[in-house]
């Protein structure tokens, strides 16, 4: 095990980047306990079956929050789609469900996305892909072409925000902007998130075609290099060991109850 350190002439990782900087204690981390954490958390979220079992499982991932949340408006503008989401749920239980307590119902329903979704939001927020392919391809030995098909996905989500003001400033140019009523706007970002959807397949393909001129679907391209070391740290040991016992919490819960 590797404890991080950096070898001459090997260019800082992203972790040891973010670790020479402030911030929560999850920035000293790689990016194989930040995914594998926010999918045990996730697939423990199935094991909740009451409210109450939900409810003490997101009190826990609550009480671990400052460990993972360094910038709060950042933080709460990421989880504000989970935040209507988790209502949205909760709301349509209650107008479609057929149990006889559908509050409880719907209480459990909304807590239950809280306690999947949670997690993942907030350490994916310190996932590199660059970092996270270097893992991928080095740790886990995952094929060469999946690994740059990921890393190319998870580039593209953090130019999500900058496509969709491109689109919607297009379009206010063209004289197609959002009126003033609440049906209005939300005609124009269903059209919006459509013309963003064009967009995105748009530059899948240019990155394609890129990809392939470049050798990357060449039978030679399983023998290629990787930009950095793929350290594994104590932090990361300390995250997933700490993460894994917030997942089996909702479980603990079922079976204590």
């Amino acid at each position: 095990m590797d404890d991080g350190g950096m070898d001459d002439g090997v260019p800082p990782t992203a972790a040891e980047r973010r670790s020479a900087g402030p911030g929560p204690v999850v920035r000293h981390c790689g990016p194989l306990p930040l995914l594998a954490v926010g999918l045990l958390c996730a697939l423990g979220a199935f094991a909740v079956q009451e409210w109450w079992q939900a409810a003490g499982a997101l009190l826990v991932q609550l009480l671990c929050v400052p460990l993972v949340v360094g910038d709060v408006r950042a933080a709460a503008r990421r989880l504000l789609p989970l935040g209507l989401a988790a209502l949205s749920v909760g709301w349509s239980t209650i107008l479609g469900g057929d149990s006889p307590e559908p509050l409880w119902t719907a209480l459990t329903a909304t807590l239950r996305l809280l306690v999947l979704v949670l997690p993942g939001s907030l350490l994916l927020g310190w996932l590199d892909p660059a970092e996270a392919g270097d893992h991928l391809a080095q740790r886990l030995r995952v094929p060469g072409r999946v690994v740059v098909a990921a890393v190319v996905a998870l580039g593209r989500l953090d130019t999500l925000a900058d496509s969709w003001e491109q689109v919607a400033a297009a379009r206010r140019v063209r004289g197609s902007g959002p009126g003033r009523g609440p049906l209005s706007r939300v005609r124009w970002s269903a059209s919006t998130a459509f013309g963003l959807l064009v967009d995105a397949v748009r530059r899948a393909g240019r990155v394609s075609v890129a990809m392939d001129a470049r050798g990357f679907a060449a039978q030679t391209a399983g023998r290629r290099s990787w930009a950095l070391p793929a350290p594994w740290r104590r932090a990361d040991t300390v995250l997933l060991l700490t993460g894994t016992a917030v997942a089996a919490v909702p479980l603990l819960l079922r079976l204590v109850g």
